[in-house]
């Protein structure tokens, strides 16, 4: 039996068990209107109709649940260990029939499980598929030699040209992001094949590498920048491009700088934030490279202006 064969209610009453802590706090924190769990804490073996309601339970939460939700739950609570992303992928994946939002749970969570297992230190090349078919077999089974899907191909296209972008402007503007999220709301039933799923699982892991390192560059650009600014007396910048005011204090802007760096740590696709970035690092460097010019210019003046004259004239 593989991780993607339905467990029989030996096996599933376990793993609702152990969730029923998990799901009651997901109710909580995003007030869902649901009948109390009915799962008996003392029931080691549940009758048919016990199982029934306790599955019927989950599918109701499962429906009010969205996957930002899931995500900012997942990503802020110390309950998120290595085992309840693995019960929770595995309860995923059972679910028939799936939903697309079922497909994008499933995809969030298989990128977590991974970031969470794989050694942190490890180089961009050493995450080839093989790597992440093996990471992933407590939850997707054991894969003999996986192969990319032939109708994946241009994921490791996509893959190479977010690492060649050098600025978070050029990974926005590339269409990457866009397009693998085409790839896989396109993908339909595929997508729930495991080597489908531990490719996918890899090309958003690589994205968000790629998306932190090209984040904390032009974070460090904009600090450095506002830096050498006030250097030259300038406090103040003209960032409405970046909607804020036609002279933004560079202090204002130091402070919104840190507090991106918490907030994009919790969604590397953070829409219309990660614009402001974007275009707060523009205004930057307009305003570097103008000072530089303007500096240039009355430098350039002044050493053609006619000296003066007369008694007040030094040598």
């Amino acid at each position: 039996m593989t991780a993607l064969t339905p467990p029989p209610p030996a096996e599933q009453w376990p793993r609702l068990c152990a969730l029923q802590p998990i799901y009651s706090a997901l109710v909580r924190e995003f007030v869902i209107e649901v009948s109390p769990c009915p799962m008996a804490a003392d029931s080691a073996t549940p009758s048919t109709g016990e199982m029934e309601e306790a599955q019927a339970w989950f599918g109701q939460v499962d429906s009010h649940i969205q996957v930002h939700q899931l995500r900012q739950f997942l990503q802020t609570t110390p309950l998120a260990g290595e085992a309840v992303l693995r019960d929770l992928l595995i309860h995923s994946l059972h679910k028939t029939p799936k939903t697309p939002s079922d497909r994008d749970k499933i995809d969030f969570l298989l990128v977590q499980y991974f970031s969470l297992c794989a050694p942190s230190g490890m180089e961009d090349a050493d995450v080839d598929l093989d790597y992440v078919a093996q990471v992933l077999e407590p939850v997707l089974g054991a894969q003999q030699e996986p192969r990319l899907p032939l109708w994946l191909n241009s994921l490791e296209t996509l893959v190479q040209s977010a690492i060649n972008c050098r600025r978070l402007s050029e990974l926005l503007h590339s269409g990457v992001l866009e397009q693998g999220r085409k790839l896989k709301t396109q993908s339909g039933d595929r997508y729930f094949d495991p080597a489908a799923m531990a490719a996918f699982a890899r090309f958003s892991f690589l994205m968000r590498r790629v998306f932190f390192r090209l984040m904390h560059g032009d974070l460090n650009a904009i600090l450095d920048g506002l830096r050498e600014l006030e250097k030259r007396g300038i406090h103040t910048l003209d960032c409405r491009r970046a909607q804020f005011s036609a002279e933004e204090p560079t202090t204002r802007l130091r402070m919104i700088c840190q507090s991106w760096k918490v907030m994009f740590h919790a969604e590397y696709s953070s829409g219309q934030p990660l614009r402001m970035l974007v275009d707060l690092r523009a205004s930057v460097d307009d305003a570097l490279h103008g000072g530089s010019r303007k500096g240039t210019s009355q430098a350039r003046a002044a050493a053609a202006a006619p000296k003066p004259t007369g008694g007040n004239a030094r040598e």
